[in-house]
């Protein structure tokens, strides 16, 4: 972690600034760079990139598989997350299940990991979690991001509501999707203790959208918009 007091404002602003201008050098987005805040010290941001290993999520027309693009935005969301000076957990951080070890069987292999990348979203009681996730649907029409939260913290909604309206300000303002509860179908969100908001960046069944997300440029954009909405939930 940073040392925020050691390093002056001015100096963690220019990176943070100088990082962000790589990635909106080809946009024209107008993108503010979030207000830098004291960090608690024990106050962690875990981040999940949904899938990994044998299962690789959806898939679009052209190949892209779903895990692989989770995995690249969290990685640039880890990257702007310690910049800023937070402690940042991952629950994967390559292509790999984490199901416990001597665990046989596709289906016991996924419960395990499941359950594992959930004891990571509640290892740390002063936190907010993030699970990344690319949506899919039958029909390809279809498009643009939705978040998705679990009713039972008041605090999941406002986490939500934050990183749609950040989806819409940044990259895609025509997207008029709402936040939608999950139910007891979402099981990271369903029972994470801290605020947790799973984020469905896109649909990989739309072709024009699945060539967005697999370019890494875009995929920045995208990291860039889920590290504005972490920043505007924990300091709001």
């Amino acid at each position: 972690m940073l040392d925020l007091k050691s390093r002056p404002l001015c100096v963690l602003m220019a990176l943070i600034v100088g990082y962000v201008s790589i990635y909106y050098a080809v946009s024209s987005i107008d993108i503010s760079v979030p207000t830098a805040l004291p960090v608690e010290e024990e106050f962690f941001i875990i981040l999940d990139a949904g899938h990994g290993g044998m299962d690789g999520g959806c898939s679009s027309a052209d190949g892209s598989v779903e895990k692989d693009i989770n995995l690249a935005i969290v990685l640039e969301v880890k990257e702007l997350c310690e910049l800023y000076g937070y402690n940042v957990v991952l629950t994967r951080d390559r292509d790999t299940s984490i199901h416990d070890a001597g665990v046989e069987g596709i289906r016991a292999q996924k419960e395990s990991d499941m359950d594992n990348r959930l004891e990571i979203f509640n290892s740390h009681s002063n936190a907010v979690c993030v699970s990344v996730h690319q949506n899919n649907f039958t029909d390809e029409k279809y498009s643009g991001a939705q978040m998705f939260y679990y009713e039972g913290n008041p605090e999941n909604e406002r986490f939500a509501r934050i990183m749609q309206e950040k989806f819409v300000e940044n990259l895609q303002p025509d997207n008029t999707r709402e936040t939608k509860p999950c139910g007891d179908n979402l099981y990271l969100c369903r029972y994470c203790e801290n605020p947790t908001v799973m984020v469905e960046c896109g649909f990989l069944s739309n072709p024009d959208e699945a060539t967005l997300l697999s370019d890494n440029i875009y995929q920045k954009k995208v990291a860039f918009t889920i590290f504005s909405g972490i920043m505007e939930y924990i300091n709001t």
